[in-house]
């Protein structure tokens, strides 16, 4: 049987060492109010599933109910954002910077664009939605 490839991450005290299954990595970007207060700007992440494992500081990882269908983890040590975990098909969308290399990561989409300040924005855009259109897809619309 072979053993699955993952990539590793770490918080930036290095207490919690997160990993998830290695391979092309889609980078997204929220534009979200909640995710740039959250991190002081857009969130950057990259989408695990439910594959994501908690290798080294378990006790350290704590979660913020930040809505009826998500939460978010962070480092209870340094503070570090770990991730976003949506309640409903228990998905994990993990900071993109925890990771030193994500090999064949690509910028893939960004999502609630009428949403974003317009003193910055990014070259590679790949898909881009607006929050209504996001919405809908997940069928959280309205």
């Amino acid at each position: 049987m072979a053993t699955e490839q993952r990539a590793q991450g770490q918080c930036l005290c290095g207490s919690v060492v997160i990993s998830i299954p290695a391979g092309d990595a889609g980078i997204s970007v929220c534009h979200c109010r909640m995710c740039r207060r959250w991190g002081g700007g857009p969130a950057m992440v990259v989408h695990a599933g439910p594959g994501l494992r908690i290798e080294q500081g378990g006790g350290l990882v704590s979660r913020f109910a930040s809505s009826e269908w998500a939460e978010r983890a962070f480092c209870a040590q340094c503070g570090s954002h770990l991730f976003y975990r949506s309640l409903a098909d228990d998905a994990h969308y993990v900071a993109a910077g925890l990771f030193e290399t994500l090999p064949g990561a690509t910028l893939t989409m960004e999502i609630f664009v009428d949403a974003k300040p317009d003193w910055y924005a990014f070259v590679e855009a790949g898909e881009r939605l607006t929050e209504a259109e996001f919405l809908a897809r997940m069928g959280a619309a309205g």
